[in-house]
């Protein structure tokens, strides 16, 4: 039997009289003032939830703040953070670390006008308020303030992750030797984001710090119910990367931790883990201990805040002569009067209680405002049809364009970069949509490991730095649900979230493989899914030359874009150009491919020429509508009115199954909108409810091919034809 070891070290700190000593007076002061302002902070915070004027939740971080003041006493302004649910501590001892006036004596002097700006807004935030960071939206959980580095704290457990290190990955290429730092708690460590994050930020060398606030518990769980290893740091060497193991309370410990940490980063030497076993003194939101609710002793607890991070800074700093115990309570009462200021700006007295200033509250028609982009950065795009096209056109493949149009953008704009599985090997991918670029575009085509999770995140970080503008690619729309948390909770809520104005220039390219062969996991249509999550513009082009106008309007636009291509669509040939890559085809606007009068067909992708082919073989007077942009903001009803209001009949078409059906949503729609104008019900062709086995026949059955529209079209006809001879 051989022993093996790790190749990453893994090492416990512990601050020494010497460290203390060579940190000295004035960055201990400094410190201890950003501890108390954040313990005051969130006792205001805390009295408030008691008083009613917090809505949600309310996690407080008194207990840990060590952790967080540890680390931001050692980071520059252009170094970023993002944090967990519990992240107050780490929101403000960012933004506290980037305002501060070098030598400010808490214990003298007030805190600056900024300081207390920056205090007033964030305790408007956790309230909901319009003036807070977030405008309100974010609350206690999503605070965000990127001037500051503050990229945004995250509700869900381990969401946050993978997006630092697509932010570690935007640092990492601009070479100017900025970090992030991304906090997270035990729980975090066990959801698949963070080992996923771990492990592309090893491979790749990212300048990514993975904070680890080891509180020890969950809600309730304890940390020993959840892990056989209870020492956290020990999943940094399991991928490569060096990771330290400190004591949180120890603020001093935390900051030597983080110099060595950011000696390996700032050098390109890639990632690293710091653990810091900290404790949280209240429940997991509100002002009660863990002990009210029965999961925690109480003797526990005593010996946890006899180790408190502000009383052994204190100590530390009056045995040295440096602060007296006087002084250490005058910067706790400057901290408090400098809240209970910050609190009275937001409230006002309402009989013997007091309520948020009514004035403050965000206006009810804010509501949507900021969900996605106005599209004002397509101001001098030039828009083509091919009928009206400038440039030559003829008939090309469907996948040829694909790659073209891709490799042109690359060529033009040094922020594209693309990530996915096998992109730069099998000739362009699986599908060849690559083609060439791997070599042409050195660093800029990212072969993913298989961990959609971990670099669809990565992506969403990325574009999130707002540098670069990266393209993922799901190899099929199944797997979007391995990568749902990404996708949906922090890519599409991310510029709403956080106030409305972060750009999230994202481009997804994912297949719809309906008809492959590939089974029940590899054949969704995903266009249902994704119109149901709002913030995700959507486009399916058919022909190669929409193919072309839509992505390079994807690739322009500062709102995250899905680009749903078809397998069935990729060795098909169409009308494209053969010059020209540079044209947009506006977002929302849908296209008449076949005039009629008697019934109004919907569809899109694969679906658009087999209609029109079934409707022309039958000499059908049906009008069929290529949709082209899916989402809610995208649906061009001028078009579609304008033809349900001449045929008085429509029928959505769509080649996928009844359930998590695009098609739903927009029946549901049409009805309510033209409801006036329709003789028959809106009509559906659809699949079937299950999804498509790998069995031929059963895989035929499950879709809509040629006869299930000709039946379709004779029945939606047949309907009016019924209604106009009774009249």
């Amino acid at each position: 039997m051989i022993d093996l070891t790790q190749n990453a070290p893994w090492r416990e700190l512990r601050s020494t009289p010497e460290d203390w000593a060579a940190l000295g007076r004035e960055e201990l002061l400094g410190m201890l003032g950003h501890l108390h302002v954040i313990r005051a902070f969130e006792e205001t915070v805390l009295q408030l939830e008691g008083e009613g004027l917090v809505h949600g939740p309310a996690h407080s971080s008194i207990g840990q703040e060590g952790g967080a003041v540890g680390v931001c006493s050692v980071l520059n302004a252009s170094d970023l953070i993002t944090g967990s649910h519990r992240g107050h501590h780490q929101f403000l001892a960012k933004g506290l670390r980037y305002l501060e006036r070098p030598g400010a004596d808490l214990s003298s002097d007030p805190l600056s006008g900024e300081v207390m700006n920056f205090l007033h807004r964030s305790l408007a935030e956790i309230m909901g308020l319009a003036i807070g960071f977030c405008k309100g939206r974010g609350g206690s959980m999503h605070l965000r303030w990127a001037e500051a580095g503050a990229q945004g704290t995250n509700a869900i457990v381990g969401g946050g992750v993978p997006l630092a290190a697509g932010l570690a990955w935007a640092k990492r290429r601009q070479g100017r030797g900025d970090v992030v730092f991304s906090f997270f708690g035990d729980g975090a460590a066990n959801i698949g984001a963070v080992p996923e994050a771990m492990n592309l930020a090893a491979l790749w060398r990212l300048p990514i710090c993975f904070f680890i606030e080891n509180n020890a518990y969950a809600v309730s769980t304890t940390l020993e119910e959840a892990t056989r290893e209870p020492r956290l740091s020990s999943r940094g060497p399991a991928v490569g990367i060096p990771s330290f193991r400190v004591d949180g309370m120890d603020p001093v410990a935390v900051r030597l931790a983080t110099e060595a940490a950011l000696k390996i980063m700032r050098s390109g030497e890639g990632p690293t883990v710091i653990e810091a076993d900290v404790y949280r003194y209240f429940h997991h939101s509100g002002g009660l201990p863990g002990s009210a609710f029965g999961y925690r002793p109480k003797d526990e607890e005593a010996a946890w805040r006899r180790r408190d991070p502000l009383a052994h800074v204190a100590a530390g700093m009056i045995e040295r002569k440096w602060l007296t115990e006087d002084e250490d309570q005058a910067i706790r009462a400057n901290a408090q009067t400098a809240m209970s200021h910050a609190a009275s700006r937001l409230t006002e007295p309402d009989g013997n209680k007091r309520r948020i200033v009514p004035a403050l509250w965000p206006k009810p028609e804010f509501r949507d405002h900021g969900l996605r982009g106005d599209l004002s950065e397509f101001a001098g795009a030039r828009f083509e049809e091919l009928e009206t096209a400038s440039g030559p056109v003829g008939e090309v493949k469907f996948i040829d364009s694909v790659a073209a149009v891709m490799t042109r953008r690359m060529e033009t704009d040094e922020r594209i970069v693309i990530l996915g599985e096998d992109i730069h090997r099998l000739k362009g991918g699986t599908n060849g949509a690559t083609k060439g670029m791997f070599d042409r575009f050195p660093g800029r085509i990212v072969p993913t490991p298989i961990s959609e999770q971990g670099f669809v995140g990565v992506g969403g970080g990325i574009a999130m730095d707002g540098t670069y503008r990266p393209v993922v690619e799901l190899m099929y729309a199944d797997f979007a649900l391995v990568a749902a948390d990404q996708l949906f909770n922090q890519i599409a809520k991310a510029r709403h979230m956080f106030g409305g104005d972060a750009p999230m220039p994202l481009v997804l390219r994912s297949k719809c493989a309906i008809g492959t062969g590939y089974g029940s996991q590899h054949s969704m249509d995903p266009a249902g899914l994704y119109a149901a999550w709002p913030g995700w513009r959507i486009v399916a082009p058919s022909t190669p030359f929409d193919y072309v106008g839509l992505m390079n309007s994807a690739l322009r636009c500062d709102d995250p874009v899905l680009v749903i291509e078809h397998v069935g669509l990729y060795n098909s040939s169409g009308p494209g150009p053969s010059e020209d890559f540079d044209y947009c085809i506006p977002l929302g606007k849908a296209k008449v491919v076949r005039p009629g009068s008697r019934l109004t067909v919907l569809t899109y992708l694969a679906m658009t020429p087999l209609a029109v082919k079934v409707a022309d073989e039958a000499g059908l007077d049906i009008e069929v509508i290529d949709l082209r942009s899916l989402d809610r903001a995208g649906l061009d009803w001028e078009t579609i009115g304008a033809s349900i209001r001449k045929t008085n009949n429509v029928v959505v078409l769509e080649q996928g199954g009844q359930t998590v059906s695009y098609g739903a949503m927009l029946t549901d729609e049409i009805q309510r909108r033209f409801f006036d104008w329709l003789d028959a019900p809106v009509g559906r062709i659809h699949g079937g409810e299950s999804s498509p086995s790998v069995s031929k026949v059963l895989e035929r059955a499950a879709y809509v091919g040629e006869e299930e529209i000709r039946e379709g079209f004779a029945r939606a006809l047949a309907e009016t034809g019924l209604k106009l001879a009774a009249e």
